[in-house]
């Protein structure tokens, strides 16, 4: 089953929405056989907060490139006190394939661009880091140097520019490592209290989250939160699980829940989701949350020189090229993704339902759990502000209603 067909066929058959909570509140749900771990109070007044900045990024010219990254970066103080004689790791946002979308490459529309890696490996080397690993859990076998290449990365001009302490690597599988790496929820999940994870998740003192701002047909959007979605293995979380070579996606076990983890790995938490609604407007941004509670990101790079709107990949039927023409960035990824909610037009304390959230918004579930705030009023935005930057992705329906089946039908269908 090819992740294409896989994904499109989760987007499509689970068409249905329902406004379910007026006051934009989820109520504690109703638990199965299984004893839940703790269902975390609301901390949302105090999550912590964290500036995020905001710079244009005109075009891909790998040195306009690098001056609005330096630019963005030294809006936060800079890197490095960061990384400075640090193992960096670097989650890049290359979903699905490499195949072009839109009549264009992947990296200029769903895929992180290989521009912007170059350049963040130069910010990184030049800031003292000692090793830089880029890793995606990749759905291919091919070493990722090799793929990338065939699909118009430059990985020489990569490796060169993180002055050769750059590797590539898959994290499907646990790849040469002798076994996962167990990463524990903080606050005890919302469906998993814990994910096996390849090891360079855990052996590295930094996590970067280099992401690409998207619309998302489960999540409402794709930023530095969604991009963890990846971090899981497909060995153990993907449909043919386990299976430490296979290549299929995490629908059947994380988006519809018609399939446990592989055996060994943390099991669920067990709560029964509302009848009469898809597994996936809860699951989804549940398991999205629950990543980022797993392995917090140290610094958040949002990308959006060139993207799409519509969905996070070709796979979506609408999905339309845009050119927000934007960089952001952030120490903590939801104030980010709070941020960039903005500048798509979207409310990032939005309730559950509401537009652009198909489902639950991840967002309010992490600043519910305390790991950081949606609350545009409580972040200090530096450089550009946000009213002067604002990309909108889609015309809102009007306020304060659910997000209806056709606006559903007209993003994923």
């Amino acid at each position: 089953m090819s992740i294409l067909l896989s994904r499109r066929q989760l987007l499509v058959g689970g068409v249905g929405a329902a406004g379910l909570l007026a006051a934009g509140r989820w109520p504690r749900p109703c638990f199965g056989e299984q004893a839940p771990a703790p269902w975390p109070p609301d901390r949302s007044l105090e999550a912590p907060s964290s500036p995020v900045a905001i710079q244009r990024c005109e075009s891909y010219e790998p040195q306009v490139v690098r001056r609005q990254l330096d630019a963005t970066l030294r809006l936060l103080g800079g890197i490095g006190d960061l990384v400075r004689g640090k193992t960096v790791t670097v989650k890049l946002n290359l979903t699905g394939g490499t195949g072009p979308c839109c009549g264009l490459p992947a990296y200029r529309t769903y895929h992180t661009h290989p521009t912007m890696v170059a350049a963040l490996c130069a910010v990184l080397s030049e800031a003292g880091a000692k090793f830089v690993y880029l890793v995606e859990s990749f759905y291919f076998r091919k070493p990722p140097e090799e793929a990338l290449k065939a699909a118009g990365w430059d990985v020489e001009a990569i490796q060169s520019a993180g002055d050769h302490r750059v590797t590539f690597e898959n994290t499907r599988n646990r790849g040469t490592w002798p076994s996962y790496a167990r990463l524990k929820v903080s606050w005890g999940g919302f469906v998993y209290p814990a994910f096996d994870v390849h090891p360079r998740y855990e052996k590295t003192d930094v996590l970067i989250s280099l992401a690409k701002l998207k619309d998302h047909g489960a999540a409402g959007m794709t930023a530095a939160v969604k991009n963890l979605f990846g971090m899981p293995p497909l060995a153990l979380y993907g449909d043919d699980a386990p299976n430490e070579d296979g290549l299929q996606a995490r629908v059947a076990v994380f988006h519809l829940a018609r399939k446990r983890a592989a055996a060994g790995a943390p099991d669920e938490i067990g709560p029964k989701l509302p009848e009469g609604e898809p597994a996936w407007k809860f699951r989804v941004p549940r398991i999205t949350a629950d990543c980022l509670g797993a392995r917090p990101v140290d610094l958040a790079i949002v990308e959006a020189v060139e993207t799409v709107t519509g969905g996070e990949g070709p796979w979506m039927k609408d999905l339309k090229p845009v050119a927000p023409k934007l960089l952001l960035a952030g120490r903590n990824a939801v104030c980010t993704d709070a941020v960039s909610a903005a500048v798509m037009g979207y409310d990032p304390q939005a309730a559950h339902m509401q537009y652009p959230f198909q489902g639950e918004n991840p967002l309010r579930l992490l600043a519910s759990a305390g790991a950081g705030t949606n609350d545009l009023k409580r972040i200090e935005v530096r450089g550009l502000p946000v009213d002067q930057v604002r990309h909108p992705f889609h015309t809102p329906p009007a306020a304060g209603t659910a997000c209806s089946r056709s606006y559903y039908a007209a993003v994923v269908a």
